[in-house]
């Protein structure tokens, strides 16, 4: 008969042996995100319809740069999106962000054709998470032009990868975030630094072992051109990263015209209910259905192989429960209108 101080002993193992199986099979995280925020920038105010935190402020620095404060919001890495909002042919990128304190400050700087720095509304966001379980495939990258990753995420907890593939090219990979494709989901990226650059989607696969996204980048004068860029990647899930809540998102891919179901998502009517409409030469009006919940984010990054650029030629609208994006507007590099790819996506806080 074994000895009581066996048996006790026995015990202790085997219930230290559960614990640890328990918390291996429990992984730490963080939600995700950890933090976020975005703002909308009509060119003189604040606009709160598309901003949170409540308290956001934007700060004029010098012609065409601008101060971002996300109050409570400090994270150390993550990424920041913006898309310029004039009825003209400008952009905008990020310089930098970085914590202040308990707030997230981003540094935006707009252009006018020629790489002229220029006033510009934008809308912007900042997001940063960690750990796993984003609410779809999901995940972003900050990275050098070298493919040197600064901050990256990705919802399998994988590590992504950035290959230079020549002069002003990379490849973005996501594994583990895979899909049956060929092409699903959204994506956006944003050049970063000093100098006006602009980024865009050149294309981007889904298979089951991963996501990978193309990005191109050009400098004013319409040349590739080597930049640190943000890339981020979205499947069924909001473009901060979370998704249910947030209840309203969604995303639509114009080829042209729109693409297949699986690049357009609605959170509330499933695949395939977003819809596009010429509203001109360069112009697309699109609608999302049943997603106006204020505040939210909206953001536009072209695709394709050329030059040509995209923003919007105004702030968006909701009727409610409706949000239409009106209107998206794409530019040459000499900045005539220009029917071209893009992607857009929008994202409510609720």
């Amino acid at each position: 008969m074994p000895r009581p101080t066996r048996v006790l002993s026995t015990l202790v193992g085997i219930v230290a042996m559960l614990g640890t199986l328990l918390v291996a099979g429990t992984p730490a995280q963080a939600a995700v995100p950890n933090r976020f925020g975005f703002v909308l920038w009509n060119g003189a105010a604040v606009v709160p319809a598309g901003t949170t935190p409540a308290a956001t402020t934007v700060v004029p620095l010098a012609v065409g740069r601008y101060q971002v404060t996300f109050p409570g919001q400090a994270a150390p890495g993550g990424v920041v999106h913006v898309t310029a909002i004039s009825n003209g042919p400008r952009w905008c990128q990020a310089e930098t962000w970085f914590p202040s304190g308990a707030n997230e400050i981003a540094i935006i700087r707009c252009y006018r054709v020629g790489g002229v720095p220029d006033n510009s509304g934008f809308s912007a966001f900042f997001t940063m998470a960690s750990g796993v379980g984003a609410s779809g495939p999901y995940g972003y990258v900050d990275t050098q032009p070298t493919g040197v990753i600064i901050s990256q995420y990705n919802a399998a907890g994988a590590a992504n990868l950035v290959t230079p593939m020549g002069v002003g090219q990379w490849s973005v990979k996501f594994p583990n975030i895979g899909s049956g494709g060929p092409i699903d989901g959204s994506a956006q990226v944003t050049a970063v630094g000093t100098v006006g650059t602009r980024c865009k989607i050149r294309n981007w696969t889904s298979i089951p072992a991963q996501q990978e996204v193309i990005v191109l980048c050009f400098n004013s004068a319409g040349a590739l051109v080597n930049s640190r860029f943000t890339v981020t990647y979205q499947q069924k899930a909001s473009l901060y990263g979370a998704g249910f809540p947030p209840q309203y998102f969604g995303y639509l891919w114009n080829a042209p015209p729109v693409g297949p179901a699986f690049t357009n998502f609605n959170s509330v009517l499933g695949y395939g209910a977003n819809t596009l409409i010429s509203a001109g030469l360069g112009l697309s009006l699109v609608t999302f259905r049943q997603i106006g919940f204020a505040p939210l984010t909206v953001q536009v990054t072209a695709a394709g192989s050329n030059s040509n650029f995209c923003g919007l030629n105004f702030p968006w609208t909701i009727a409610a429960p409706d949000l239409y994006v009106r209107d998206v507007s794409c530019y040459t590099n000499a900045g005539a209108a220009v029917n071209t790819g893009f992607t857009v996506s929008a994202s409510s806080r609720l």
